[in-house]
């Protein structure tokens, strides 16, 4: 993960309000958000309210910021991040939320003592429920008692995979009762918060996102470190994650142990195949290391995911020779006996292009959407297929980062967050160009 100054504030257990507004000198380094190589929707407008600026004929409303008091009582936790968008009854669209919070921070998930995983611990997820002409009809926690909730994931099947971001365990951190750094699953139908079962088989490392593939049911999932992993899961049974599976890394055949955040080549596909990590639930910090000596190649901070026209695509933040992160296309096999090959898609080395991409989703129209968390203004990217960048949305109000990407069911809306002070977007406008 690229330091900025979500990454010093989070890991101080800080969650204060927003910071002053980048200097000028920084805000101006991408002009004035144009089109980049003729891509995208035109430039950015400023907005008048000052919060986010985004390209001509776009609007959007704000809800379910931080300290609001939600429909189950409690307050809206802070630190808004990974999400995702599911169809609803009635015409709704229910998103899932990560709240990134440690035991230290204010703005907690509130939840019954019985329903939280940790009773130490602030994160966890909440659920929105959002109309047609997207006002927000209901919130609540859905889940509770967890550790540094990041990215995360939808499924196929009607849930959300929320995943900590953190590997702490009693002996070593006393802010914790139990040991943490596992996925947790939340249905998208849950009224309140669910019963916390950690996926165990899924693995205990630094998880960042999830994302499964609807074929087979694989989950896969980043590592957010600079020596961190890119993981599968194969479940034993699809769509039921409780009933166990296989944990496996990636390895690249011709290049084994390969540390693919310099010098890789661009658009030139690899082979690769899956080493299987036996200690999938090591009392230390170990799985990436027993991955690693088997010849499993590391990614330099794992971070978003998505699944998009039967691929994987996913962000290391700090990959690259400028260190200014990497997108990566893994094309699964056609079986999970087949190992499929691994891509780096874009690797601009230019801030003004993208800077440190985190959270991602593939939009209605083909491009993928990014959330930067940069040390400069923070950007909403998209990518066309073909790897052209530009800029479609901008943080006008401070330098902390966009999260959350997700579009709804119809497509018609473009759900993001600003992870701090905490509040959540839905944007709409001329999508076809």
């Amino acid at each position: 993960m690229a330091f900025s100054r979500r990454n010093f504030l989070q890991r101080a257990g800080i969650a204060g309000l927003a910071a002053a507004a980048p200097l000028q000198a920084l805000y101006a380094r991408s002009a004035a958000g144009q089109s980049i190589e003729g891509a995208g929707f035109g430039p950015l407008i400023p907005d008048p309210q000052g919060v986010l600026d985004l390209p001509k004929g776009f609007r959007y409303t704000v809800f379910s910021q931080v300290g609001e008091t939600m429909s189950d009582g409690t307050p809206v936790p802070a630190n808004h991040d990974g999400m995702a968008a599911f169809a609803g009854p009635g015409g709704t669209t229910i998103l899932v939320r990560n709240h990134e919070l440690s035991p230290l921070v204010y703005n907690p998930v509130e939840a019954p003592e019985d329903k939280k995983y940790d009773p130490l611990c602030k994160g966890g997820t909440t659920t929105l429920v959002v109309s047609a002409d997207r006002r927000l009809l209901n919130h609540y926690v859905s889940l509770a008692g967890t550790y540094w909730n990041c990215a995360g994931g939808p499924t196929p099947w009607g849930s959300w995979i929320s995943c900590e971001e953190t590997v702490a365990t009693p002996a070593r951190n006393e802010l914790v009762s139990v040991a943490h750094g596992y996925a947790f699953e939340v249905p998208i139908l849950a009224k309140g918060p669910v019963d916390p079962v950690p996926l165990k088989a899924m693995g205990r490392f630094t998880h960042e996102a999830a994302v499964v593939d609807p074929k087979t049911g694989i989950v896969y999932m980043t590592e957010d470190m600079d020596t961190g992993l890119f993981y599968r899961f194969v479940p034993k049974q699809p769509g039921r994650l409780r009933a166990g599976g296989t944990l496996e890394a990636l390895r690249i055949p011709s290049m084994p142990k390969a540390f693919t955040g310099k010098d890789f080549p661009l658009n030139t596909p690899k082979a690769v195949d899956w080493v299987t990590i036996e200690d999938f639930d090591p009392v230390d910090d170990t799985v990436r290391v027993e991955g690693f000596d088997k010849g499993a190649a590391i990614f330099a901070g794992g971070e978003g995911a998505c699944f998009a026209r039967g691929e994987v695509f996913f962000s290391a933040s700090d990959g690259g020779s400028a260190e200014l992160g990497q997108i990566w296309r893994y094309t699964p096999g056609r079986n999970a006996g087949e190992g499929g090959t691994l891509e780096l898609f874009v690797e601009p080395n230019d801030d003004a292009l993208l800077d440190g991409p985190d959270n991602i989703v593939l939009a209605p129209f083909g491009d993928l959407f990014v959330c930067e968390d940069g040390d400069g203004t923070q950007f909403v990217r998209g990518i066309t297929p073909e790897g052209k960048l530009y800029s479609f949305a901008r943080n006008a109000l401070n330098g902390f980062e966009f999260t959350g990407a997700s579009f709804s069911p119809d497509g018609k809306t473009f759900f993001v967050n600003i992870q701090i002070p905490g509040m959540t977007f839905a944007i709409w406008g001329p999508w076809s160009r």
